[in-house]
């Protein structure tokens, strides 16, 4: 990898103060620059990591930048990623692309002939369980697939003040299912059922959105998976894969920090803490995915995961919620563009 390499990274709140962080530390970094639309924020966590800091986001875009990291607000991205290819600077942002269908498919088209690479951070294809799974899958070992169970819960919701802008459960949440389930099948998804529901705080509800759900999905090649998403698992964070097939079956997430009680008698419970959360449970997929944003960069890589794949998760959770709300099936041919 070629080495004294300048990345930007735009937004530093928890996950763009982490990702600056492990930007620091990966080989081939010489210079981290950090920015964001509170400059205050940007200096304080400049001087707490030890990287630079920048004035403003349009100055950041100006700077020598080998390589851009977009850790803003959803509603930032489609201009941070645009502007960022026009001026030739490799992108890597964080899932969404965009906050819905029609913002995704406006930066798809607007980069789709250009050769400036953009990947978007869904961690869990860096994640060493799910790429076993996907290994095991395609090995033939777990023969055909009938069924697949996924599940994310988070242990506590997030502020209220977050609900009305998220997207909502299934755009928010579910959708890292969603991608991870064509990525370790390489199979798409044809046909959707989705339900939910509102046991917990009125704010969900106030939102349109629900706290907890259930969806059935159907495959191309006939197989079914089911995801449960939900917001109020206190037993801890719960993130899981099971892969089901005729001769075999593959579990991701089934460790000694997994959630889950077991009242069988003779069963001894793990003496380690649950997962309190996505980047205790991911950590090192965070720090890989950053790392192979570095080889993507300088050409060494092909690119894991476009704008393109994201747009065919975000397509599945489109159908989901309009599943939901008119309670039927939804074929995934209703939703595309």
């Amino acid at each position: 990898m070629t080495s004294a390499l300048t990345v930007g990274l735009a937004g530093v709140g928890r996950i763009g103060t982490f990702h600056a962080e492990t930007l620091k530390h990966l080989p081939g970094v010489d210079t981290v620059i950090v920015a964001d639309a509170d400059a205050q924020r940007a200096h304080a966590a400049a001087g707490k990591l030890g990287v630079q800091a920048i004035t403003d986001i349009d100055a950041l875009l100006a700077a020598p930048l080998d390589g851009l990291v977009i850790a803003t607000a959803t509603d930032s991205h489609p201009e941070l990623i645009t502007r960022a290819v026009d001026a030739g600077i490799p992108v890597f942002c964080e899932k969404p692309v965009a906050a819905d269908i029609q913002g995704t498919l406006s930066v798809v088209n607007h980069i789709q002939n250009s050769t400036v690479p953009v990947q978007i951070g869904f961690q869990r294809r860096f994640d060493a369980g799910y790429r076993a799974a996907r290994d095991a899958i395609a090995s033939g070992n777990l023969g055909w697939l009938h069924t697949l169970r996924a599940t994310t819960l988070d242990p506590t919701p997030p502020p209220a003040e977050y609900i009305p802008r998220s997207g909502g459960l299934f755009r928010d949440c579910g959708v890292h299912d969603f991608d991870i389930i064509r990525w370790v099948t390489g199979r798409e998804v044809v046909e959707v059922y989705a339900t939910g529901a509102n046991r917990g705080e009125q704010f969900f509800a106030d939102a349109g959105d629900v706290d907890t759900a259930a969806v059935l999905l159907r495959l191309d090649d006939g197989a079914l998976a089911t995801v449960s998403l939900g917001r109020y698992n206190g037993a801890g964070y719960d993130v899981r894969l099971e892969a089901l097939g005729s001769r075999g079956n593959a579990i991701v997430g089934l460790d000694d920090r997994s959630p889950l009680t077991s009242v069988e008698p003779d069963y001894a419970p793990s003496p380690y803490p649950a997962y309190p959360g996505f980047m205790e449970r991911f950590r090192r997929a965070y720090t890989d995915e950053l790392a192979a944003f570095l080889s993507v960069l300088t050409g060494e890589l092909t690119n894991p995961c476009t704008p393109a794949d994201a747009l065919e998760a975000f397509y599945i959770a489109e159908a989901c919620e309009l599943s939901r709300h008119e309670h039927r099936p939804v074929a995934l041919t209703e939703v595309r563009h």
